[in-house]
Order: C-alpha cells, then sequence, then structure tokens
C-alpha cells in the first residue's frame, strides 16, 4: 500500500485545530526515540521515519477518545502504541514507557515473560518503516493522550519482531 504525503502546512493546520501538542518533542525527537531502542537490538537499517499521513491518522483518532480519555485501540491499518500520562507527559515519554516493557520480552520463546511486552515490540518491529504520533489534552484539562501509528503494522503472531 503507498502512503501519500500530506504536505506539513496541512498537517499542522489539523495538529492546531484539534488542540494537539507536540511542542515539547519535535517528529525527530519521536523517531530517534524509537531508533534508539532498535539500534539496542541490532534490528537493521533503514531506520524508521516520520510520516505525515500516519501521524493525521493518530491525531485524528486521539481526538475522538478526548471525552473518555480512555486507551481503546482504533480499527486501524497500521500498529498503534496508545498512552496516557500527567503533567508535562510528552510523545517521547510515552515511546519510553513502552520500551520499558523490554524485560518482559524473551526473544527465544517470543513471547512476554509477564505483563505486557506488545509495545515494545511494535516499537522495535524490523519492517516497521514509518511512524507518526499525536499528543492532545483530554477534555478534563488534566491528561494528554498520545498516539503513535506504525507503517508497515507489527506484531504479528509467530513472527519475531528481529
Amino acid at each position: 500500500m503507498e502512503i501519500s504525503k500530506l504536505s506539513t502546512f496541512v498537517v499542522f493546520m489539523v495538529l492546531a485545530m484539534a488542540h494537539s501538542s507536540l511542542a515539547q518533542n519535535s517528529p525527530k525527537d519521536i523517531v530517534l526515540a524509537h531508533n534508539n531502542a532498535r539500534a539496542q537490538v541490532g534490528v537493521p537499517l533503514p531506520p524508521l521515519t516520520w510520516n505525515d499521513t500516519v501521524a493525521a491518522y493518530a491525531n485524528q483518532y486521539a481526538s475522538t477518545r478526548l471525552a473518555e480519555c480512555t486507551l481503546v485501540h482504533s480499527d486501524s491499518p497500521y500498529g498503534e502504541n496508545l498512552a496516557m500520562g500527567y503533567g508535562d507527559f510528552s510523545a517521547v515519554e510515552a515511546v519510553n514507557m513502552w520500551v520499558g516493557e523490554k524485560p518482559n520480552y524473551d526473544y527465544d520463546s517470543n513471547s512476554c515473560k509477564q505483563d505486557m511486552c506488545g509495545h515494545y515490540t511494535q516499537v522495535i518491529w524490523k519492517n516497521t518503516l514509518q511512524v507518526g504520533c499525536a499528543r492532545l489534552k483530554c477534555d478534563n484539562g488534566e491528561a494528554w493522550f498520545v498516539s503513535c501509528n506504525y507503517y508497515p503494522p507489527g506484531n504479528y503472531i509467530g513472527e519475531k519482531p528481529y
């Protein structure tokens, strides 16, 4: 599937209208956080890159979750990681939280030892080439909703992430 790119201007307008803020983290910062985690386990090149179309999808979906501010996955054609945090919770902090699941993943058995590890495996999925994220303030005025979407998606049953 070919993903067409939206112009940067259109994406920024969509983000602004939805009261989204990546102000604490640029797309470059978010991609770097992903690529650092991928490098730690030797995910082969090319590195992950930012995709404006995927970011627009993340923003659109996140905007539908702001009233309840609940972490419910979309029925997306992309891979998806969701997080919620308070204070100055940033998209990079969300990525670091997902990468924090690394000790739960057992490569030999390709399974989670305990708790969750699927967010982590999506971050490092070797066939994923692009990411786009959105960070929006929930309607309660307290929490931030972060959505990162991945193309192509990962976490296929029976396949190892790298």
